[in-house]
């Protein structure tokens, strides 16, 4: 099926998903609580791998529900992702291409990447006002919309507030926090007492938002400062770490060369892991308060990372092996992430998906489950994956693309990917040159087999070319301050 065929046929079956609203036993509609973490890596929960960061809460979500091994973030960089999520559109079609405060073209020689080779495409840095979000699809259903955390997607008048959320917990222009301890410097959040834990306090403001509408079906979508730098945790965890990293002692490097720079190769980082089990606890308040509420049963619940985990730069605090590099590249290490999908009385307790799903395909597949009708025009780049939640299958052969046209302060460089069925190719824009992997015996692409099957590098280089065309994408241009 070439791609052409696969949209009309993905079309299709959306506009089939107007179906009647799914109300659980007792009447009421289905709830859903969207969690999204900041910066964590594929490896960076338990029941992903890690031996040394302790996430009980998302081990026991992932017993309850469903454990994808191969879902994606459209970006290896925040807000793009951010705004896949909330519009079903991959960035490059909306030329929402990099984190939002990264240097325009015309500011390049600001930045440390100013001398190299090209200037990074511009983007914009805002989510349109014209989009219709997954809040604004979901409010027009009748549902409560609750939003908590980061945001990242526009300053002023592109708030959650102005973007289809009712309620605001802390969303504004910032990517980080200006403090993870009160007094938190966040115009939309107000202070708690001196050291209070972010965390901890947007689970409790989920909560209370969950305790006023218990009544009322609601999205409630809680977007995790964590675990983005800075690095800061709490110190009864940091020390609780130091001492577990000094117990381990893992054999092997501590980093190896990746490009111009070293990738961690071993998670033995003590603050990152407060960080990371401060996340969990976070998420295990808003479980317990859906236990607690009578909720659980009614309420589906999402588990997401905006882009992979940090490991070339800026404290270089995970590592994501066997995946290669991290948070800016487009290797897997920096968009293949963890997802988990419990819907209560569907999904099978503890099962797993292994089927290529994208960040953009949230927004057909809420709408679905929550009965509301499709909106194919708005989340034309996501498809469905209800059949997957059930237990049953999606048709093999859709491609998934990413268009990163910037230097990524993690040390990356300007290129773009597709991925279709098990092989991945990613082209540099630099010099043009491609790679291709197999990622079902070679998740960690390490043998480029570009010579080997030089025909299916040509159908995926075609393929990523023609989708590139398709959706407008923007492309950096020569610098003429580059570096000799």
């Amino acid at each position: 099926m070439n791609r052409r065929d696969f949209l009309k046929a993905a079309a299709a079956t959306a506009f089939m998903a107007t179906v009647k609203p799914a109300f659980a036993d007792n009447g009421k509609k289905l709830n859903f609580v969207f969690i999204l973490i900041d910066d964590l890596g594929w490896r960076d929960l338990g029941c992903y791998g890690s031996a040394f960061y302790e996430t009980p809460n998302l081990d026991r979500l992932a017993r309850e529900g469903m454990r994808f091994t191969d879902a994606y973030a459209a970006c290896p960089v925040c807000s793009p992702t951010r705004v896949s999520i909330m519009t079903g559109k991959y960035p490059a079609r909306l030329a929402t291409t990099d984190w939002f405060g990264a240097p325009q073209p015309e500011n390049a020689h600001k930045h440390p990447t100013g001398k190299n080779k090209l200037l990074p495409a511009p983007y914009e840095d805002k989510m349109p006002l014209e989009e219709i979000t997954l809040a604004e699809a979901f409010k027009d259903s009748g549902y409560r919309t609750f939003f908590a955390g980061k945001w990242h997607m526009g300053g002023e008048g592109y708030y959650p507030e102005d973007q289809g959320f009712n309620i605001n917990k802390g969303g504004f222009d910032k990517g980080s926090p200006p403090s993870y301890f009160s007094p938190y410097k966040n115009p939309k959040l107000s202070d708690g007492p001196d050291g209070e834990h972010l965390p901890e306090r947007l689970s409790q403001e989920c909560v209370r938002f969950m305790e006023a509408e218990k009544e009322n079906p609601f999205l409630l979508y809680l977007s995790m400062y964590s675990v983005h730098t800075p690095l800061r945790g709490r110190e009864d965890l940091i020390k609780k770490y130091e001492a577990k990293a000094e117990q381990m002692k893992q054999e092997g490097p501590e980093f190896l060369p990746e490009g111009k720079f070293q990738a961690r190769q071993i998670q033995n980082h003590a603050v990152y892991a407060a960080m990371v089990e401060a996340m969990d606890q976070a998420v295990g308040n808003v479980l317990d308060g859906l236990d607690r509420l009578g909720l659980a049963d009614n309420t589906a619940v999402f588990f997401m990372s905006d882009n992979g985990g940090l490991s070339t730069r800026e404290g270089s605090p995970t590592s994501n092996v066997p995946l290669r590099a991290g948070k800016g590249w487009l290797y897997e290490g920096g968009i293949r992430e963890p997802m988990i999908v419990k819907w209560p009385g569907v999904t099978e307790p503890g099962s797993e998906c292994d089927h290529p799903v994208t960040s953009t395909d949230f927004y057909p597949t809420m709408l679905e489950m929550a009965g509301a009708p499709a909106r194919p025009k708005q989340h034309c780049d996501g498809m469905s994956f209800v059949p997957l939640l059930k237990g049953g299958t999606l048709p093999p052969g859709r491609p998934l693309f990413w268009h990163y046209p910037h230097y990524g302060n993690q040390g990356a460089f300007p290129g773009a990917a597709v991925r279709l069925d098990n092989y991945k190719l990613i082209e540099f824009f630099e010099d043009k040159h491609v790679e291709l992997y197999d990622l079902e015996r070679d998740i960690g692409e390490q043998e480029n087999l570009t010579e080997k099957l030089p025909e299916k590098t040509a159908q995926l280089r075609d393929l990523l070319h023609a989708w590139q065309q398709e959706v407008g994408a923007r492309f950096p241009t020569p610098n003429p301050n580059a570096a000799l």
